[in-house]
């Protein structure tokens, strides 16, 4: 059941200093994930191993932060939300610290899946607290803001990571993780105290199973999930496979974040147009656009790359129509996983995060077991991705899908 706030938790809500703590414990997960992405290209000479991997140092995170939502989540609701997020700081600072130090790549790839499974705990708990801290016009405004910092995280976490990696080496942007994680530890003192949860006659494990089941008897909610997958497998495929193509462009870690920039800053985009387009033309029509954009992207990304076109923004340019389109797909499909069952929204919100968080463990992988002189393979990894959303969203909207 949702939690209640004392009125001196009600009064402190409209404080601009709770809404940047909230966001700042919402991006920790993201910023963890990608700080170190531009690092991804070296490891494998630095620990004579081979790029698969090195990709699952990316893909053990990813799993970890996805699957270890769905266990946040329903623990916040029964032990509060303040105690379990601490518990994930503290783990993905110590994960974090153990990563600086590591001598080889089984140790890396390991701090990595604790620092995910630590870091879940800022997403799905801060989320909730959205829902507990505020209401009305203002819950709509905290939410358009968590958009844009996520929509901001990777590009700045890369570029931030790049810079660190040039100057100081590696390991400090882990040093840096550990501190951050410590200051948001602290930061968790100054967040409101929610009423105590009424507790259920049920166990909790076996009543969030039951609503997963029930959930999974649902061919629409099955069928937005899909689509949010498929555009988070493109994505993070972009992601995992973006340091290996432009290293052989000539970009170091310094410059990745300038071209992993494009769908981010797209997405930003494609998020307000939808806020203006969706009263007008619907959630098919919309979303509808969102997948010709996307496929549009990815076939000038491939055309380029079979036309031996070698320089990176070959790459980059394409994939601002990937973002765009992607802005005008997650949002209705986010909001459609919890319509379906509105008195499950938050199990759904669950599962939807863990199946994003697989797939895309998935793409990030799966472009570091096929070599890359180029950017076609990329793009065809990223195009197969997309495809399962698209065909999802037709199953959906069968006169309207792209």
């Amino acid at each position: 059941m949702p939690q209640t706030l004392n009125k001196a938790a009600q009064e402190a809500s409209h404080s601009p200093w709770l809404i940047a703590n909230v966001l700042a414990q919402i991006s920790f997960g993201l910023l963890a994930m990608t700080l170190c992405i531009p690092s991804m290209q070296e490891w494998g000479a630095i620990f004579s191993t081979t790029q698969a991997e090195v990709q699952l140092t990316f893909s053990g995170y990813v799993v970890a932060y996805g699957v270890l939502q769905l266990v946040y989540g329903p623990l916040s609701d029964r032990h509060g939300r303040r105690p379990i997020l601490m518990l994930g700081l503290v783990v993905a600072g110590l994960a974090s610290v153990m990563a600086a130090m590591a001598g080889d790549i089984a140790t890396l790839t390991f701090a990595r899946i604790l620092q995910g499974a630590g870091s879940a705990a800022s997403m799905v708990v801060s989320r909730s607290m959205v829902q507990d801290l505020f209401s009305g016009p203002q819950r709509t405004r905290v939410m358009a803001y968590i958009g844009m910092a996520l929509g901001m995280c990777p590009p700045l976490a890369t570029l931030i990571g790049g810079q660190i990696h040039v100057r100081w080496g590696w390991q400090v942007n882990f040093v840096l993780l550990a501190v951050l994680a410590a200051l948001l530890l602290v930061a968790c003192a100054f967040l409101p105290h929610a009423a105590k949860p009424a507790q259920t006659q049920r166990p909790w494990l076996w009543a969030m199973f039951s609503a997963y089941a029930q959930l999974a008897r649902e061919p629409r909610f099955l069928l937005y999930v899909a689509i949010l997958a498929g555009t988070t497998a493109t994505f993070y495929a972009f992601l995992g496979g973006a340091p290996i193509v432009l290293k052989g462009f000539g970009i170091g870690p310094d410059g990745i974040g300038w071209f992993i920039m494009a769908v981010p800053v797209s997405y930003i985009l494609g998020n307000f147009m939808t806020s203006r387009l969706i009263q007008r033309h619907g959630e098919a029509q919309v979303m509808a656009w969102g997948q010709g954009l996307t496929l549009s992207g990815l076939a000038v990304m491939l055309a380029l790359g079979l036309a031996d076109v070698q320089t990176a923004l070959a790459v980059a340019l394409p994939l601002l129509l990937v973002g765009l389109g992607h802005g005008l797909i997650n949002p209705p499909a986010l909001a459609g996983t919890v319509s379906v069952l509105p008195a499950l929204a938050g199990a759904a919100a669950a599962v939807a995060g863990l199946m994003q968080q697989l797939t895309g463990a998935a793409g990030g992988f799966l472009v570091g077991l096929v070599p890359h002189h180029g950017a076609v393979n990329l793009a065809l990894t990223m195009v197969g991705f997309a495809v399962i959303a698209a065909a999802a969203q037709y199953a959906l909207h069968p006169r309207r899908a792209a």
